[in-house]
């Protein structure tokens, strides 16, 4: 996937957690849940239609405030890839205020670790700039903490 600094955002890491679980994880609203936000933040709700142009809404409780994000996924490949937007709601309506296309792939890495890669792209550089400026790579990095620390818990089970 070709990288445009001036547009994009990128978290990579190699993470000790199964490709197949992460995957899990991002495709069922119920673990989304536990791990989407950075805490102490919170997702209330959140309804997908794992197809493309299906949903991908969800519910932030943020410092008590509710902040909904609607969108549809764009591309699918079964447990490796996944491309969503909010540029888009379902049905292929046009969203008011599209801020970016997010395409996150997963690729074993050897040992039950997996290459984690999050893309976020933008329409514009001063929409980059102010993502990274809200703290792309600390908030990411920490919920990809989360989703590990919560795969490893499901594991368990």
């Amino acid at each position: 996937m070709p990288f445009d600094p001036n547009t994009d955002l990128l978290l990579e890491r190699v993470v000790d957690a199964p490709r197949q679980l992460l995957w899990e994880c991002w495709t069922t609203p119920e673990h989304i849940k536990h791990f989407f936000v950075p805490k102490p933040h919170r997702v209330t709700a959140c309804d997908i239609s794992l197809k493309v142009g299906g949903r991908f809404n969800a519910v932030f409780d943020v410092d008590g405030h509710e902040m909904k994000n609607e969108g549809v996924y764009l591309e699918i490949e079964e447990g490796k890839k996944l491309v969503f937007t909010d540029a888009y709601t379902e049905g292929w309506k046009p969203a008011a205020n599209p801020f970016m296309t997010a395409i996150l792939t997963l690729e074993d890495a050897g040992g039950g670790k997996t290459k984690y890669t999050a893309l976020a792209r933008h329409r514009s550089a001063e929409d980059r700039q102010r993502h990274e400026e809200m703290g792309f790579h600390e908030g990411w990095g920490i919920v990809l903490d989360q989703l590990v620390e919560y795969a490893k818990g499901l594991a368990k089970r």
